[in-house]
């Protein structure tokens, strides 16, 4: 069973591609994700770039980057191809779902543990407005006469 995950594929092309080289390649990647029933949701290039550090005789290399939603064996297929391709120097292929799916689920149990605080104080579970911060009055507690500066 595949479950369609979102990727982000980056892969660095040698400086002596020409932009039809490129483009060539961007249309492989496309092909491969419609055979697997994948999407390409945003793809990106960067241009020309100076790299990090000398790979082979490359100082430099044109930077591609594509978000990709698709299943595991998409992207085992595209790595595969990036893999023999001697145009791509480098690529690099990143799940991006899970980090969204830990970001949503931490911002939940922030916001249950900060209803469940304000219930046990006798409040209501939401911030209610004009109450506490957003509302202008942030250093409420630190303005005042009784506040040696």
């Amino acid at each position: 069973m595949s479950t369609a995950r979102q990727y982000e594929l980056v892969y660095i092309v040698t400086p002596e591609a020409s932009e039809q080289d490129v483009t060539d390649l961007h249309t492989q990647v496309e092909q491969i994700i419609e055979r697997y029933k994948g999407t390409l949701d945003k793809t990106d290039n960067w241009g020309r770039r100076k790299l990090a550090y000398e790979i082979g005789k490359h100082r430099e290399g044109t930077y591609v980057v594509e978000t990709i939603t698709g299943s595991g064996e998409l992207m085992k297929e595209i790595e595969r191809r990036l893999r023999v391709s001697d145009a791509v120097i480098r690529h690099l292929i990143v799940r991006v779902d899970e980090e969204l799916r830990v970001a949503d689920r931490t911002r939940e149990a922030r916001q249950t543990a900060s209803a469940r605080r304000r219930v046990a104080r006798g409040l209501p579970p939401e911030r209610q407005p004009g109450e506490g911060r957003g509302d202008g009055d942030q250093n409420d507690d630190m303005e005042g006469p009784e506040v040696q500066r």
